[in-house]
């Protein structure tokens, strides 16, 4: 069985709250086991995702979180950085990460992205992560 970890981002927690609940509903029905863990905004979620891949107890990784553009430059630097952060585990520890980090304009696009009745970001970020992971197979790179 597929275990995979989703991290959560919890700056925005009725969006992020949303978005897991998403996530969480594809994973069970896909069949895969997971574990959550909460970090305290975006920024956050590559580093504790290298953590994990230390353990090899993951095939897989969902990154959920939102960030809402404000007043300053912070904005910019929480999206590049985080967004990088995870392609670089992709490319350097081939992880099969599912991106699900909103980053949009305001409160309102981001709950037009995390509802679950609108298409959330979570339930797709799963599908992302289960298809790198079955990739992974498909081309017999790193087992577990």
């Amino acid at each position: 069985m597929t275990n995979i970890l989703v991290v959560s981002a919890r700056f925005y927690t009725e969006i992020s709250s949303e978005l897991e609940a998403g996530a969480l509903r594809e994973l069970a029905a896909k069949g895969a086991t997971h574990e959550i863990v909460y970090v305290p905004g975006a920024f956050e979620i590559p580093g504790v995702i290298r953590f994990a891949l230390e353990s090899k107890k993951y095939e897989g990784f969902v990154a959920l979180g939102c960030v809402i553009r404000g007043e300053t430059t912070h904005y910019d630097y929480v999206c590049g950085e985080s967004a990088r952060g995870l392609m670089d585990l992709t490319l350097e520890h081939n992880a099969a990460i599912g991106y699900g980090i909103l980053t949009v304009e305001n409160e309102e696009q981001a709950w037009v992205r995390a509802d679950m009745t609108q298409g959330n970001k979570g339930s797709d970020a799963v599908i992302a992560c289960l298809r790198m992971i079955e990739l992974k197979q498909h081309f017999g790179v790193g087992a577990k």
